[in-house]
């Protein structure tokens, strides 16, 4: 056990810190989804490392106790939107990374045309100008579950909200 107030490191570096291809990739992702730093990639790959850990041991075992688990894993990566409804625990296996970084709340805005780029979603939901039903998230990497992402919207008062919808509108009334 730790200390409380000392929090864990919730990622783990690459195992080797130069290989071109590993950096590569980073650089795409972090370009594509607007990353901070690579860290963030570090975080979304731990994530997917645990769960696929837990399928495989999952489907090693055959015990009512697995079968309990293997319900609760695919039920929460359902819940969390990560995989499908249809989704098997062999599903599990073929998860990667970008599937954990399109569920961040910075994608979401950004896919949702509340934001004009991806960086600009993050320096909106950073300065409090993104609410989750109606209650303010400023963390870009919060991940929203599957029923959330309807209930994404501007913060009530935000003037965000009228200068995103305002060149939106401009842009309707020209092409008429």
């Amino acid at each position: 056990m730790g200390h409380p107030r000392k929090s864990r490191k919730n990622y783990d570096t690459p195992s080797h810190p130069w290989n071109a291809d590993r950096i590569r990739d980073e650089n795409r992702l972090v370009t594509r989804y607007g990353l901070r730093n690579k860290k963030e990639i570090w975080k979304a790959e731990t994530k997917i490392r645990r769960y696929r850990r837990d399928a495989r041991v999952l489907l090693g075992t055959e015990s009512e106790q697995s079968h309990k688990e293997r319900e609760q894993l695919l039920g929460s990566l359902i819940r969390s939107g990560i995989m499908g409804e249809s989704s098997k625990l062999e599903d599990v296996l073929d998860l990667t990374v970008e599937d954990v970084l399109r569920r961040r709340l910075q994608t979401m805005v950004h896919k949702q045309g509340l934001a004009h780029t991806v960086k600009q979603a993050r320096l909106m939901v950073v300065h409090g100008h993104i609410a989750l039903q109606g209650r303010k998230i400023n963390s870009p990497g919060y991940l929203v579950k599957r029923g959330e992402e309807e209930l994404i919207g501007f913060y009530p008062g935000s003037p965000m909200e009228q200068q995103i919808k305002k060149p939106a509108k401009e842009e309707t009334g020209a092409k008429e």
